[in-house]
């Protein structure tokens, strides 16, 4: 019987400079995901690759002498090499450079053409060029710059070639509001109001000022502006209007569309817009996740904040870095990137969690019955939570997580089973059944009972860190034949007399202090490096910030009256007919209150649920467009206008007085 076909692309990255750990998640993300799907027996097809044209590639080839393509070359080597490095099992790569995609993305735009869908006429607008993307003056920022990555955008007039999307409006916002295409559903509501409902614009598909991309084959004056290129190779690389593969049939519709959220707009409405024209199925999924930060800003290259995930890698291990990434990021949020957080994550769950339940295991496995278990057993009912029915239940919660794309409660059910395993170590006090020669047949249950536990964890645990786990199995005396899907949600699985193999420490625990200022060293230089080699069209504007003079002096006691308390987002949405306004709902250890905030153009609302905040609790109710606000949250004016919430640590607790 022939395996049912899985399909999951990442998007296709921008070669503008050297990989950096922003750059990870989504493909180390996928990756997971189709192994975990390769576990369970489906035909996986995993796509990733490069989007290699644009008038920023042209002119950055420019810059040092060299061919576009000989420019590109050199990019695509690197990501290559860190997916190579980060274990992604990517089973086909596409370059939009390809001959087989050039090809299909002519017919595609010709196909398009013929039915009406594309007609020539002139462009004049805003246009950025490190974004490739024109905007409206409506969609400027505060600042009149690009609302993506906030540089200064030029006027631009030329002849092109536009995209009807008007025609597609209403099953767009069918697709986005009425089914569970786009994951997570918060962002349907912010795609709607902000895109279709103003009325869609028609979109640019060509260019005539630069010539790095794919001539319009009826008109080669023209190039194919890059979304139409871009977008068209989830389809490309299985063979749509090409000789070069025949998979279309097969894997398409893709399940799984993932993307960061500075590029959901593209993938959300004109990706389906360019479906529906063509007569093509719309994939089933699109999965959005927020960005890595580093110290509150996206990690960029041209702001100096790229942190190198083959260093950390060097230090940790490639698959102590996956899983924290993973483990740190909830679909549809930001995740903050730190050294500090990075390494307590390692500390705390890798190494005193997981790499603790297993050598401690094996230690006693080795040091009671030196190595092999004897086949006596002895029952108790506090076996019950390592028992078939227990694995069973968190085998089925982590698939259903896979299936949603939420790999981060995914990790947090199968970190409750370690956990649960290790309390387990402390309730039956193995050391002292070791110690009585009449439970002998206790201890050796309870042993295996870890043994087997282990075996499923670290099963669930192997499309996420695939290369540490064969060694969890090697000290288990587990097979690669006993740690299948089918294997994890079963007891007895390991021979009865299975014999421990006492190996290396899989996660030595890190001295954090000392890591911390030797990172940061490290850091500071790469970014020091990393600014030196920018282009004066790439480095940030420096900014200035004016600042304001003190107010007026006040004593302490003045201070005392201000109560500001700790609290934790629990729910946040827009307020209607306000583009400034967020209202949120907050658990501030009191029973809860209601806040409006004016961040709406600096944060979306599922940037902060979860999010702990420094809220001001006693200032005197207000309302603000009709809804009542119970305080104020505590912000910080950024250089250049905007302002970054003060969030609060996670380790405090809500209710938690500032002082």
């Amino acid at each position: 019987m022939s395996k049912k076909p899985f399909y999951i692309t990442t998007p296709i990255y921008y070669p503008s400079g050297n990989p950096h750990i922003g750059h990870c998640y989504t493909t180390v993300a996928c990756d997971s995901i189709a192994r975990f799907k390769r576990m369970q027996g489906y035909d996986v097809m995993f796509l990733t690759g490069t989007d290699e044209h644009g008038l920023k590639i042209e002119q950055k080839a420019a810059e040092q002498g060299i061919s576009p393509k000989e420019y590109v070359d050199g990019i695509v080597e690197k990501f290559k090499g860190l997916w190579k490095y980060m274990n992604v099992s990517y089973d086909r790569y596409i370059r939009t450079t390809d001959d087989y995609h050039i090809e299909s993305v002519q017919k595609i735009f010709k196909e398009l053409y013929d039915r009406g869908y594309i007609y020539k006429g002139e462009y004049s607008g805003k246009y950025c060029t490190p974004c490739e993307s024109f905007w409206t003056d409506s969609q400027l920022d505060e600042n009149g710059c690009c609302p993506e990555c906030h540089r200064p955008v030029t006027f631009a007039k030329e002849e092109a070639y536009f995209f009807k999307m008007s025609p597609f409006a209403e099953r767009i916002e069918h697709l986005l509001l009425d089914t569970d295409y786009l994951r997570p559903k918060t962002r349907a509501t912010e795609l709607v109001n902000n895109f279709i409902k103003p009325g869609l614009e028609d979109l640019c598909v060509s260019r005539t000022t630069f010539k790095w991309g794919i001539p319009v084959s009826f008109d080669e004056d023209h190039v194919v502006y890059v979304w139409i290129d871009a977008l068209s190779n989830y389809i490309t690389a299985l063979g749509y209007l090409n000789s070069a593969y025949s998979d279309f049939d097969t894997y398409w519709p893709a399940d799984v569309h993932m993307v960061a959220k500075d590029i959901m707009r593209f993938h959300a409405i004109i990706w389906p817009a360019m479906l529906m024209a063509l007569d093509v199925p719309l994939p089933k999924h699109l999965a959005v996740h927020g960005w890595i930060t580093f110290n509150g800003e996206k990690m960029s290259k041209s702001l100096g904040n790229v942190v190198d995930p083959f260093v950390l890698g060097e230090r940790y291990g490639c698959d102590a870095i996956r899983y924290h990434i993973l483990r740190e990021m909830a679909l549809g949020a930001d995740s903050s990137f730190s050294n500090e957080i990075m390494i307590n994550r390692i500390n705390s769950d890798l190494a005193n969690g997981l790499g603790n339940l297993v050598s401690r295991t094996v230690a006693m496995a080795d040091k009671y019955f030196g190595g092999t278990l004897p086949t006596e057993r002895e029952a108790d009912d506090i076996d019950k939570d390592l028992s078939g029915e227990a694995f069973a239940k968190v085998c089925e919660t982590v698939t259903g997580f896979i299936d949603e794309t939420k790999i981060k409660q995914a990790l947090e059910e199968i970190f409750r089973l370690v956990d649960r395993a290790n309390k387990y170590i402390d309730e039956t006090e193995p050391w002292k059944l070791g110690k009585d020669e009449s439970k002998k047949a206790r201890l050796a249950t309870v042993l295996y009972n870890l043994l087997e536990c282990i075996r499923v964890i670290s099963t669930l645990l192997s499309p996420f860190m695939p290369t540490t786990m064969p060694k969890v199995w090697e000290q288990i005396g587990a097979s690669a034949d006993d740690a299948t899907y089918e294997n994890a949600s079963k007891y007895g699985v390991l021979p009865a007399d299975v014999t421990v193999h006492k190996g290396e420490i899989l996660f030595p625990r890190i001295d954090v202090e000392k890591e911390i200022e030797e990172l940061n060293a490290i850091i500071k230089k790469n970014m020091e490096a990393a600014k030196a080699s920018l282009s004066e069209a790439e480095k940030p504007a420096e900014e200035e910030m004016e600042i304001p003079e003190l107010l007026p002096e006040i004593t302490i006691d003045d201070f005392a009256k201000i109560d500001i308390r700790v609290a934790k987002v629990l729910a946040c949405e827009k307020v209607k007919k306000s583009d400034k306004l967020l209202c949120l709902q907050l658990d501030d250890g009191m029973g809860g209150r209601q806040v409006v905030s004016g961040i709406a153009q600096y944060y979306a609302p599922e940037d902060l649920i979860g999010k702990k905040i420094q809220l001001i609790a006693n200032l005197k109710p207000v309302k603000l467009r009709g809804v009542e606000s119970n305080g104020m949250i505590c912000a910080a004016d950024m250089p250049g206008g905007g302002c970054k919430v003060m969030f609060a640590d996670d380790s405090i607790p809500v209710g938690a007085k500032i002082r």
